[in-house]
């Protein structure tokens, strides 16, 4: 299965799931909750959005119940895999900082990946996917500018 474009709504919802989890990973310091949802973030950085369980139950539980999206309202997925891939340095930060004693450490990359996530969740603000975009300005002619 092949994501052409997201939904907002979806990706916004997936960041309200992902900040409840990095919120639960700030509240136990847990390296076992940040490696969860590091594997998250790895599966659709790398592999691929469809992945993402939380937009599976954005798909099949809330979005059924929602008018459709405009075809030009819809977000390109590129710069939400690399917002993942972001999440997914920033948790395996926080999950080694966890698991070798390095408490602070842990803390301060979980607490910027929750950021992230809130930013997304609550004002529709997308961190990563704005660094997306101020690194493709930078990108060679010619480059691809999809995955």
């Amino acid at each position: 299965m092949s994501v052409t474009t997201l939904d907002p709504r979806g990706v916004r919802f997936t960041a309200a799931m992902t900040s409840v989890i990095l919120a639960l990973g700030l509240i136990t310091t847990s390296w076992r909750v940040m490696a969860a949802q590091m594997v998250l973030f790895g599966l659709c950085a790398f592999i691929g959005m469809q992945l993402n369980p939380w937009g599976a139950l954005y798909r099949t539980t809330v979005q059924p119940k929602l008018a459709p999206v405009a075809p030009e309202e819809r977000e390109d997925p590129a710069p939400v895999r690399f917002s993942q891939g972001v999440g997914f340095v920033f948790t395996l930060v926080a999950t080694i900082g966890y698991a070798a004693d390095l408490t602070t450490l842990g803390i301060v990359a979980n607490a910027f990946a929750l950021a992230a996530a809130l930013l997304n969740a609550v004002f529709g603000y997308c961190l990563g996917c704005q660094v997306y975009l101020v690194l493709r300005r930078f990108a060679p002619a010619g480059a691809s500018t999809t995955d």
